[in-house]
Parts: structure tokens; C-alpha cells; sequence
């Protein structure tokens, strides 16, 4: 990932948010950068106001989900997936406490799996949010991560090695 991806990235979501009518700033947030190839877009929520913020993230972040994976397929389209980025679009704070509550999700799961030896089936969780626990849970080498079933359906299932 170049600094030209980053800024087309922004440029792209600013652009999106001036057609929907919201004049909005977005950040790239530099400290949230999870992995090589990953960038966090942060919309700067400032000038918004609290109907503009629910709107944009929508019921169980659905809407900001959207906006997300029309990001990565528009800016990704026709590159290689080596040089391919994931474009996390976070507004308010939502994708942050997101993730902390993925993580509690996932260790949840390793304490069921540790102590009983068996699966656990994950509650559904959207693609990019199976992704971000699958990435998580690599670092435990007792453990194995997969998904089961159709969207939108489709679980994570951790069981051990």
C-alpha cells in the first residue's frame, strides 16, 4: 500500500459524503493501521449532527458496513490482490468499540473451546468482522478458525488444532 492508495481512499469517501450532502473531513488515523496493507478512514464527525452520525452507521453498523464494502471493491478494482488494501471506515468511534467487542466475542470462544475441547460456533458476524476474528485468533496455536454455512448465515467456527 502506497501513500497514493491512501489518499485516493480519502478522496473517494469525501467525495461519496459530498454527493449524500454531508461536507465532512476524513482522516487517515495512522495509529490504526492493524496490518501491512490495511487503512483506517476516519470521517470527521465534527459537523455532523447525531441523525447525520446514525444514519451513516445504521443499525448495527450496517450502513457504515455498506460504505466500507463499496470502498474496498471501487478502490480496489483491477489491482492484483497483492497490492490490494482494506479500507476500514470508521465514524463516531464505532469501528473501535466494534472491535472490542469482536475481541471479547473471540475470547469467549477460547475459553469454551480450551475448557471443553469441543467447536463453538460463533454468532453471525458480517464478512469484514469474521475477518478481523480469524486475524485475531492466528495467534493462538492450539486453536483453528473457519467458516460454516451461507451468507447470511455464514459463522465462524474456532475448534482446536
Amino acid at each position: 500500500m502506497d501513500d497514493e492508495q491512501i489518499q485516493h481512499g480519502r478522496q473517494w469517501l469525501e467525495t461519496l459524503l459530498a454527493l449524500a450532502g454531508l461536507n465532512s473531513q476524513v482522516h487517515v488515523d495512522a495509529d490504526k493501521l492493524l496490518t501491512e496493507g490495511s487503512c483506517w478512514l476516519t470521517i470527521d464527525d465534527t459537523a455532523l449532527s447525531s441523525a447525520q452520525i446514525n444514519a451513516l452507521t445504521g443499525e448495527g453498523g450496517m450502513a457504515l458496513d455498506a460504505i466500507q464494502y463499496l470502498a474496498n471493491t471501487t478502490l480496489n478494482l483491477g489491482r492484483p490482490e497483492e497490492s490490494q488494501t482494506a479500507y476500514t471506515i470508521e465514524l463516531s468511534g464505532y469501528r473501535v468499540r466494534r472491535q472490542a467487542e469482536l475481541q471479547a466475542l473471540a475470547e469467549q470462544a477460547v475459553q469454551h473451546v480450551r475448557d471443553t475441547g469441543e467447536e463453538y460456533e460463533m454468532v453471525a458476524l458480517s464478512a469484514a468482522e469474521r475477518r478481523q476474528v480469524h486475524t485475531y485468533l492466528k495467534g493462538f496455536d492450539d486453536l483453528e478458525t473457519f467458516s460454516r454455512g451461507k451468507e447470511p448465515d455464514r459463522r465462524l467456527v474456532v475448534r482446536p488444532v
